[in-house]
């Protein structure tokens, strides 16, 4: 009976003095602001996802204006990143929040769409013209341009 009260004070005692898996680093990212860095960088990646070259095209690295903004460094983030990853409940919660965030988002969008649908549709029931993007048109009916023939012009000889 005394070795296994033993064994049962050892294992309480072992499992009780968990040791963090990764230490917390010196200048940790608050939680609030690691969740808003999370949220756009999701953002970024969706529109990377969506649309490949529309990122490619500038000339700035988006990851690294993000960074920026929240005044952190690549290094910073990196090891916060590990520290709250260390957690995987906590980890999770952070990105359900993300998710909830996002979907939030993404119905207001959807409203927004929905309304401008509307407002055009009511407009083309009431006869009045709407504008086309000429963004949009082919560049050929931007520039009409007439083909040029050559004229070649003969003196006449008296």
């Amino acid at each position: 009976m005394k070795k296994i009260v033993i064994i049962i004070s050892v294992l309480m005692f072992a499992v009780g003095c968990k040791k963090e898996l990764v230490p917390k680093p010196e200048r940790l990212v608050e939680r609030d602001k690691m969740i808003d860095i999370m949220y756009d960088l999701s953002l970024l990646e969706a529109i990377k996802y969506q649309n490949p070259m529309s990122l490619d095209s500038s000339d700035t690295n988006p990851t690294r204006f993000i960074l920026k903004k929240y005044k952190v460094d690549s290094l910073q983030f990196v090891k916060s990143n590990m520290y709250y990853a260390a957690n995987y409940n906590d980890y999770k919660d952070m990105f359900d929040e993300i998710s909830a965030r996002i979907e939030k988002n993404k119905k207001k969008v959807d409203s927004l769409i929905k309304i401008e649908e509307k407002k055009k549709k009511s407009l083309e029931k009431n006869g009045k013209a709407v504008k086309k993007d000429t963004i949009k048109k082919p560049k050929e009916e931007l520039i009409k341009v007439k083909p040029v023939s050559p004229k070649i012009e003969m003196k006449q000889s008296n």
